[in-house]
C-alpha cells in the first residue's frame, strides 16, 4: 500500500523542482540589464509621473541598486528630470543620484549643473540650499566656475540655512582649487559673516577660514573677534561652543584685567553637560592661566566631577580618553584623584585597553590610607583568565613596589606558588628591575628565585631570571645547578638573547664561585665560539675568552665594577610636572598616544603635506585629460627643478666640519617662527630626523638660552646649516640658515620644510 504512495510523492517533488527551477529562471538578477530598462521604462511612464508616491517608490529603487553597488548610470536622463519636482524628498534622492554620478557622465552632467543653478533660486529656502550643497558636493572638471556665482549669492541669501551651506562651499570651492591664490574678497566676506545672527553660520565660517587659509596659519582671532565670539557663546549648541573655545586658545589678552574678565565669561562652561565643551573649557583655562599656577590648580580640581563621571562611561572611547587625560593630570597633581580611587577599579566587562590604563591611574593614586586595598585588587587581577590582563596587573605591582617594597614583594612571592607560567615569568621580571632599583628587597628576592625555572619557557623571562642568578649569585646555594641545567639545553635553545644572558651570568659568577663553574662554562665557551651559529652569541663568547685570558682581577674590573645608585631614578620619577609642561597638549591626541610617538607621526605627515603643497596648481579643467606634449618639455622640466627640494637621508658632517663650514658661509635666510612651549630636545630631533634634517648640537631642556644645529643636503650636494635660538619663556624661537650654493628658490623651499616641521612639534599646525 505504501508503493502508489511513494511514487507519487516522487512526481510531487519532481514538479516542484520544475517549477522552481522556471521561476528562477525567469526572475532577473539584480543589475542585470532587464532590470535596468525596467526601471527606465518606469521613469518614462506618465502614469507613473502622474502618481507622486509610485514615481517616488521607483527612484527609491534605483538608489536601492546604486548603494547595493548596481551600475545604474543608464537612466541618467531621466533621473534628471525627475529633480522638476515640488517634492523635496524627491529632490533629495534626485541629487544624491546626481552627486553620485555625475564624474562618470560628464557631458550629461551639464544638464544636471543647469537644473542645479535654476534650484539655486527657487523661492523654498530648503531647495535653495539642498541644491547648493548639492551643486558643491559634485567632483568633476571645471565645477568651479559653475558654483562660484551661487555660493556667492548663497552668502547673501535672507535664509540661514542657505547661508550654512554657502559658507561650507566656499571651503569646498577653494579645496577644488587646489594651491591656487586664495580669493581676498571671499575672505573678506566671511570675516564679515562672523557677525551673523544665526550661530550656526558663525561657527561654519570659523571652519571655512581655517581650511582656506591653512597655509598662512588659519584664522586670525584679535580682540574685536574674540570677545564677540564669547558674546555669542550662549546662543551657540554644544558643537559649536568646543569649536569656539578651541579657536579662542589663538588669542592672547593683553592685560590681567582682560584675562580674568574671559575666565569669569567661560567659567559657567566648566559646568556643562557636555563633555567637549568641558574640556575644551579647562584647556582654554590652563592656557589662559599659564602665568597663575593657583588658578590652574583650582580649574582642575572643578572639573574632577566631569572626568570621573567620563571614566565610568558606558562608551568606551570615551571613557579611554578620559583615563589618558586622567594619567596627565596626576603628573602634576599626584593626589588629585585619591579619594576616589575605587572609581578606577576594573569592571569584569571593560576591554582590556581600558582596563590597563585604570591599573596605570591607580599605581598613581597609591598612598598610606588606600595602599591596601590597592593592592588586594591588583592581586585579583593577577589571577585573571587573560594572560596579558595578569601580567599587566604583576607589573603594576611591580610599579607600586617602588614605593611600598615589603607589601608588594611578600604578595609577588606568594604569586610564584601558583606555579603558572606567564605569571611567573611577569614576577621575575618585575624582581629583576625592583633589586635594581631598590637593593634592600635583594635578600627576599634571592630566596625566592629558586624553582622558577621550571615554570618559564619566554625569553623575557629566562632573561630576567638569569640575570638575577649571575649578578645575586652568591646569595643562592643551589645556582650553580640551576644555571647548569640551561648550559645542558644551551643546543635546544631558541632565544639568542637568552644564549648572551646565559654567558654573562656564567662569567660573574665563575668571579665569585669559580671552583662550581669552571666546567660548565668551559663547555659553554667552546659551544657558542665553534658551533653557534649566531654571529652576535659567538662574538661575546669569544669576548668573554679573551677577557677571562687577560686575567680575573681585569674580568671583575669589567664586569663588576661599582655603579651609581639606581635607586635616585626614583626621585626623578616621582618629581612632579608643571602643568604648563602639558597644557597646550591637553584636549587633544597627545595624552593617548604619548608626547614622542604624537610628535612622530605628526611629523612623518609634513613630508606627505609638503610634497602637496610643494605641486604645481593644476587647472581643473585639465583633470582627465592628457597633458599636452610641447617641444619645450625638457627645458620646462630645468626650469622648475630649481625650487624643487630633496633631502638626502644621511648628512656626513662633524661637528668640526659643521664650524669650519659655518663660519665661512654667508646668512641666507633669518626669520622668527612662534612657539608656544618648551619641547623636549629629543622630540625636536626625532622630528627633525624624519624630515633627513641631522641635528650636530643641541643645548639641554631649561638652558637660559637654547640653541641647535642642524645640518642637512639636498640630492644636488647643496648644504642647508641651520641655527635655533630660543630663550626662556620666549615666545618666538630665532632661525638662521646658511647655504652652500647660491640657490635663492631652493633656500626658500628648505626654510618652508624646517618652519613646517617645528610649527608641528610646537602644536601651531
Amino acid at each position: 500500500m505504501m508503493g502508489p504512495w511513494r511514487e507519487g510523492r516522487k512526481k510531487v517533488l519532481q514538479c516542484s523542482k520544475l517549477l522552481g527551477a522556471q521561476i528562477l529562471f525567469k526572475m532577473p538578477y539584480l543589475g542585470s540589464e532587464d532590470a535596468l530598462k525596467e526601471l527606465k521604462r518606469a521613469l518614462s511612464n506618465p502614469h507613473v509621473q502622474a502618481d507622486r508616491l509610485r514615481y517616488r517608490n521607483v527612484i527609491q529603487r534605483v538608489i536601492r541598486h546604486m548603494t547595493q553597488g548596481i551600475d545604474v548610470s543608464g537612466v541618467f536622463m531621466e533621473m534628471v528630470k525627475a529633480s522638476a519636482t515640488v517634492d523635496i524628498v524627491q529632490k533629495k534622492l534626485v541629487y544624491l543620484y546626481m552627486c553620485t554620478y555625475a564624474p562618470l557622465k560628464p557631458d550629461l552632467a551639464l544638464l544636471a549643473i543647469n537644473t542645479l543653478c535654476k534650484d539655486c533660486s527657487d523661492p523654498n529656502p530648503m531647495v535653495r540650499g539642498l541644491a547648493l550643497r548639492s551643486m558643491c558636493s559634485l567632483r568633476m572638471p571645471g565645477i568651479q566656475e559653475y558654483i562660484q556665482q551661487p555660493i556667492l549669492n548663497g552668502l547673501r541669501d535672507k535664509a540661514s540655512y542657505v547661508r550654512r551651506v554657502a559658507v561650507l562651499g566656499c571651503a569646498k570651492m577653494q579645496k577644488l582649487q587646489g594651491d591656487c591664490e586664495v580669493d581676498g574678497a571671499l575672505v573678506n566676506e566671511l570675516y564679515s559673516l562672523l557677525r551673523d545672527q544665526d550661530p550656526i553660520v558663525v561657527v561654519n565660517c570659523l571652519r571655512a577660514l581655517e581650511e582656506i587659509l591653512a597655509h598662512e596659519g588659519g584664522v586670525v582671532i584679535n580682540k574685536p573677534i574674540a570677545h564677540h565670539l564669547l558674546n555669542r557663546m550662549p546662543d551657540l549648541d554644544q558643537w559649536g561652543q568646543s569649536e569656539v573655545l578651541t579657536f579662542l586658545l589663538r588669542y592672547k589678552p593683553r592685560s590681567d584685567e582682560e584675562l580674568f574678565d574671559i575666565l569669569n565669561l567661560l567659567d559657567s562652561y566648566l559646568k556643562s553637560s557636555s563633555c567637549s565643551v568641558v574640556m575644551a573649557a579647562t584647556k582654554l583655562f590652563l592656557v589662559l592661566a599659564r602665568d597663575f599656577p593657583h588658578v590652574q590648580t583650582d580649574v582642575l580640581v572643578r572639573v574632577k566631577g566631569p572626568l570621573l563621571a567620563a571614566c565610568t562611561s558606558e562608551s568606551r572611547e570615551l571613557c579611554f580618553a578620559a583615563l589618558c587625560h586622567v594619567r596627565q593630570i596626576l603628573d602634576s597633581l599626584p593626589g588629585h584623584f585619591s579619594s576616589h580611587y575605587k572609581k578606577f577599579f576594573c569592571s569584569y566587562s571593560e576591554p582590556y585597553y581600558i582596563k590597563c590604563q585604570k591599573m596605570e591611574v591607580l599605581c598613581k593614586l597609591v598612598n598610606d590610607e588606600n595602599v591596601q586595598q590597592v593592592l588586594e585588587e591588583l592581586r585579583d587581577y593577577c589571577t585573571d583568565i587573560s594572560a596579558e590582563l595578569a601580567q599587566g596587573a604583576i607589573f603594576a605591582i611591580g610599579k607600586i613596589a617602588r614605593t611600598y617594597t615589603e607589601q608588594c614583594v611578600r604578595i609577588l612571592t606568594e604569586l610564584l606558588e601558583l606555579k603558572q607560567e606567564h605569571i611567573t615569568s611577569a614576577v621575575v621580571q618585575v624582581f629583576r628591575d625592583l633589586v635594581w632599583l631598590c637593593p634592600q628587597c635583594t635578600e627576599t628576592v634571592s630566596q625566592a628565585l629558586p624553582g622558577c625555572e621550571e615554570n618559564i619557557q619566554d625569553s623575557e623571562g629566562k632573561q630576567a631570571l638569569i640575570w638575577l642568578l649571575g649578578v645575586h649569585g652568591e646569595r643562592i646555594p643551589n645556582v650553580p645547578y640551576i644555571l647548569e641545567d640551561f648550559v645542558d639545553n644551551i643546543k635546544s635553545e631558541t632565544f639568542s638573547v637568552v644564549k648572551v644572558e646565559l654567558l654573562t651570568a656564567l662569567v660573574r659568577l665563575f668571579i665569585a664561585r669559580p671552583a662550581e663553574c669552571q666546567d660548565m662554562l668551559g663547555r659553554l665557551l667552546y659551544y657558542c665560539i665553534e658551533e653557534e651559529r649566531d654571529m652576535t652569541v659567538r662574538d661575546r663568547a669569544l669576548f668573554y675568552y679573551r677577557l677571562l685570558q687577560a686575567g680575573m682581577e681585569e674580568t671583575k674590573r669589567v664586569l663588576c665594577s661599582p655603579t651609581s645608585d639606581h635607586s635616585l631614578r626614583l626621585l626623578e620619577e616621582q618629581a612632579e610636572s608643571s602643568v604648563n609642561l602639558w597644557a597646550s597638549d591637553f584636549n587633544t591626541l597627545v595624552p593617548i598616544y604619548g608626547k614622542e610617538q604624537w610628535t612622530a607621526m605628526t611629523a612623518s605627515q609634513v613630508l606627505t603635506d609638503l610634497h602637496h603643497a610643494d605641486s604645481p596648481c593644476e587647472d581643473a579643467s585639465t583633470v582627465g585629460k592628457a597633458p599636452p606634449v610641447t617641444e619645450d618639455k625638457e627645458k620646462a622640466h630645468s626650469d622648475n627643478s630649481s625650487s624643487d627640494l630633496i633631502l638626502m637621508p644621511s648628512v656626513c658632517l662633524t661637528a668640526e666640519q659643521f664650524e669650519r663650514t659655518w663660519i665661512n658661509l654667508d646668512v641666507g635666510c633669518q626669520q622668527s617662527v612662534p612657539w608656544q612651549e618648551m619641547v623636549p630636545p629629543d622630540a625636536i630631533q626625532a622630528a627633525l630626523q624624519v624630515v633627513h634634517i641631522q641635528t650636530i648640537a643641541m643645548s639641554k631642556a631649561g638652558s637660559q638660552l637654547w640653541k641647535a644645529y642642524l645640518a642637512a643636503q639636498d640630492d644636488t650636494g647643496c648644504l642647508f646649516l641651520t641655527e635655533l635660538l630660543l630663550e626662556i619663556g620666549g615666545i618666538e624661537i630665532q632661525m638662521l640658515v646658511k647655504q652652500s650654493d647660491n640657490k635663492p628658490e631652493v633656500l626658500q623651499a628648505f626654510v618652508s620644510v624646517l618652519k613646517t616641521v617645528l610649527g608641528t612639534v610646537a602644536g601651531l599646525t
